[in-house]
């Protein structure tokens, strides 16, 4: 048996996939009682944990994906800042 190996994928420079957290947020009519961001598995204990606790009370959850940050601007493009 012969392994091969793409040719297309031996080329690209191997790049770190997003990390992926997600939000769970607790919130009492408009106000949002409490926040939470973490990995999937843990942010999902964390609202079916909530979900008990909290009977009755809005639960949300959403995703987040961290990037890298994105590098800083020239100097040159940014606005001079002086004191007048």
């Amino acid at each position: 048996m012969t392994q091969t190996r793409s040719d297309s994928t031996a080329d690209e420079s191997p790049r770190r996939a997003p990390d992926v957290r997600v939000v769970v947020r607790v919130c009492f009519g408009e106000h949002v009682i409490a926040t939470y961001v973490a990995d999937p598995a843990l942010a999902t204990r964390y609202a079916q944990a909530m979900e008990r606790r909290f009977h009755g009370l809005q639960i949300t959850t959403r995703q987040l994906l961290i990037s890298t940050p994105h590098p800083e601007l020239p100097p040159d493009l940014l606005w001079p800042l002086t004191v007048k």
